[in-house]
């Protein structure tokens, strides 16, 4: 039997859909993404923690979930919004349903709702609060109004002890804003001896590691809103070794060197997005998931080079210290899910590590 939920939003707006996955009630900003392929790399991404994900992919659950693709062990978004459900499972690839997925880990989803309409409502109405409810009637919408969302998104996503993923090649240090596995299956393939620290780490115990070099992880929520601390440290390594920062981990490294970052209207979500880079001109498509961007007019030009920038709204999409060898990346060049043309980025990451360890050591 279909048992039929509401998705109310904070601006009053309600749609009728029906249930799969758990039927908790959630609550959570909304957000929408407009990838066509890789929901199961989406949901288990943490950069979506504590958010309603809305697919504007017109059929999801449609392949079953693969256990090669997942980008976190514990998904944390709040719900999932699709017009098209299909419970499927292909069990002779070792999958699971999407349904019974987000059972497991007590995920709400509703569909039946046209996700494109949808869409279209938030991008003249910009961010907001959203529940997945049994009822839209008033005490709902005034649960909502109340429910206040944590600015702690961080330190619940982040490891809480180091923990390792060895191998042979150079010793990287990754810190954990909320990584996603592409990440480190990028730095594997490349031999990398990895070890994930939490994102609150000093900078003296990162260095006590004695890395190559360093990689800030993308994460969720308000740049704006991290520790200090966090900022300290990346600015004293990126002056002892190779740094390089992707999503999250991209606006503290503007930050930390002075930028000013400011919030989307509306948060952009999605694959195949168009990116230019500026010293060839060259343009390529890239996975991106954001929500601040940076303030151009507070780029100081005598740290930073601005080297990407998207052909939709004209954000920076990459930097480069002047002083130092830090890079730092809104895009994500490891896909999952979505293209890898600019995988190479972690080529030049191995590169970099490579140059300073002659320049220092001769060998």
């Amino acid at each position: 039997m279909t048992t039929t939920r509401y998705l109310i939003l904070e601006d009053g707006t309600s749609y009728e859909g029906k249930a799969f996955g758990s039927l908790a009630t959630t609550s959570g900003e909304i957000v929408v993404n407009s990838t066509m392929n890789g929901y199961q790399e989406i949901i288990t991404n943490q950069v979506y923690h504590n958010q309603i994900i809305v697919f504007t992919q017109s059929s999801i659950g449609n392949t079953g979930l693969d256990q090669n693709s997942y980008e976190s062990v514990q998904p944390t978004a709040k719900g999932v919004v699709v017009r098209e459900y299909e419970n499927l499972a292909t069990d002779h690839f070792k999958r699971i349903s999407l349904d019974k997925y987000l059972k497991q880990h007590n995920i709400p989803g509703i569909y039946d709702i046209d996700t494109r309409q949808l869409r279209h409502h938030l991008q003249k109405v910009g961010n907001m609060k959203a529940s997945i409810v049994d009822v839209d009637d008033e005490h709902a919408f005034d649960q909502l109004t109340a429910t206040v969302l944590t600015n702690q998104q961080v330190a619940q996503v982040s490891t809480p002890k180091p923990y390792a993923n060895p191998n042979d090649g150079d010793n990287v240090v990754v810190i954990d804003f909320g990584l996603k596995f592409g990440v480190l299956r990028e730095l594997s393939k490349r031999k990398c001896n990895v070890t994930v620290v939490p994102y609150d780490t000093s900078s003296e115990r990162i260095l006590d590691l004695d890395p190559d070099g360093i990689v800030l992880s993308t994460g969720p929520g308000n740049p704006n809103d991290i520790k200090p601390g966090v900022l300290e440290m990346i600015r004293n390594v990126q002056s002892e070794v190779p740094l390089i920062a992707f999503g999250l981990g991209h606006e503290l490294f503007a930050i930390a060197n002075g930028a000013k970052l400011n919030p989307l209207f509306i948060e952009h979500h999605g694959s195949n997005h168009p990116i230019r880079e500026i010293i060839t001109n060259e343009l390529l498509f890239a996975d991106q998931e954001q929500g601040y961007q940076i303030d151009f007019k507070s780029v100081d030009h005598s740290k930073l080079f601005i080297t990407y920038l998207d052909l939709i709204n004209g954000s920076i999409q990459g930097l480069r210290h002047r002083d130092y060898p830090a890079v730092s990346f809104q895009f994500s060049p490891d896909g999952s899910p979505g293209p890898k043309d600019r995988d190479d980025i972690f080529d030049d990451f191995i590169e970099t590590m490579a140059t300073r360890r002659r320049q220092a050591y001769g060998f």
